[in-house]
């Protein structure tokens, strides 16, 4: 306990003492065949560039030219753009839970103000986070919750980002409960298009194939998209991707599956690892997706046990690529299925769900091991 205690003062007085720095000031990190720029505005990713089929770099990522932007978008629609989410990623029923019987209130800002999304009104996409460190191929956010939105007690929270040949994306998120017992769960928030807008097929993810072999469960929601307690199995449905499969094959099927009159994926995915590995291991690929018109495949390896997978089903046209996922003289938006939020988690609103056995995964108290979501992210072409 005193070694903690410790480890806590000293990890605080890094966080504490590290200069406040311009939340919409740009962080490039790079490694053979990687780049990827962040802002400490959300700790968000803003461009991610890995190699084409043609050795050309292409941006796979969503966002804005402009990190002003950012805060325009969260001011108005909020699409959360590539941050970190939290202190609770995801929806809270009726933003509310009760934790070691301490009933805490969350502000409803989802559903007109039927559940808890991401964290609150001003989650931590909207936190302006301190850089602690930056070098060329790594830089570390922090974060000190005191307590927002209503969530109980203090939490510390360190992102960092690092890339290696590859080329390979890693994000690490520890987060350290500083005093009373409080649920955590984050995640970082990237809207993919492994596409890139190089083409019209690689302006949509529905030319996507997307393989989740250990993804034979999912957790069933209601009109609002909000857990409902019952968890279904993928075999024979539209949300089966056991094996690989083009994301658009059966998206028509998926009506209101998304919530009330929406028609695409926007759905939680058990992953229920082999015997041979263990609930969190992060030994096997738990996610392949590539695009046909780039060559681009991603891997993703996380400890986490469940995905979120959004294929942009409510993005209308509005929003314009960047700069760099310009191809045409026209200048391009990203349409209806342009993109795909892959979100590596627990088991989303498990806080209210204690017959699902994930406390130990989301509850945590000064005396127990810190949150840590980790998620590798690696990238190759297809067929090589």
């Amino acid at each position: 306990m005193l070694l903690l205690s410790a480890l806590v003062f000293f990890l605080s007085s890094i966080a504490v003492s590290a200069q406040a720095s311009d939340p919409l000031r740009k962080y490039t990190i790079s490694a053979p065949g990687i780049n990827a720029t962040f802002i400490p505005y959300g700790a968000r990713l803003t461009n991610l560039y890995v190699n084409d089929k043609n050795g050309d770099p292409q941006d796979v990522v969503l966002g804005f030219d402009d990190s002003a932007d950012y805060v325009r978008n969260d001011q108005t629609v909020h699409t959360y753009l590539g941050p970190v989410v939290g202190r609770y990623a995801n929806r809270i029923r009726n933003g509310t839970f009760t934790v070691q019987g301490v009933t805490s209130h969350i502000p409803e800002n989802d559903n007109m103000g039927h559940d808890t999304l991401h964290g609150g009104k001003i989650g931590y996409d909207q936190r302006n986070w301190t850089v602690v460190s930056a070098n060329s191929t790594s830089v570390t956010f922090s974060l000190l919750d005191q307590a927002f939105e209503g969530f109980p007690g203090n939490v510390l929270t360190f992102a960092t980002y690092t890339v290696s040949a590859g080329p390979r994306w890693t994000s690490r998120l520890v987060s350290i409960p500083l005093d009373e017992p409080t649920p955590i769960m984050l995640a970082n928030h990237v809207y993919w298009n492994l596409g890139a807008f190089v083409d019209p097929a690689g302006s949509s993810v529905l030319n996507n194939t997307l393989h989740m072999p250990y993804a034979a469960r999912y957790i069933r929601i209601d009109n609002i998209e909000v857990p409902t307690g019952g968890i279904g199995t993928v075999d024979g449905t539209f949300l089966d991707f056991t094996s690989p499969k083009q994301i658009g094959r059966d998206i028509q099927s998926a009506t209101n599956n998304c919530g009330y009159n929406c028609t695409g994926y926007d759905n939680a995915f058990i992953l229920d690892r082999p015997r041979s590995s263990s609930p969190d291991s992060t030994d096997l690929s738990q996610l392949t997706l590539s695009s046909n018109s780039t060559g681009i495949q991603l891997d993703i390896f996380t400890n986490q046990q469940s995905l979120q997978i959004y294929t942009c089903d409510n993005t209308n046209g509005t929003i314009p690529v960047k700069q760099s996922q310009q191809h045409g003289d026209n200048t391009t938006y990203v349409e209806k299925y342009g993109c795909i939020v892959i979100e590596a988690q627990q088991w989303i609103d498990g806080v209210n769900h204690p017959e699902w056995g994930q406390d130990q995964y989301q509850i945590y108290t000064v005396d127990s091991e810190p949150a840590v979501v980790f998620a590798q992210h690696d990238f190759s072409i297809v067929g090589q």
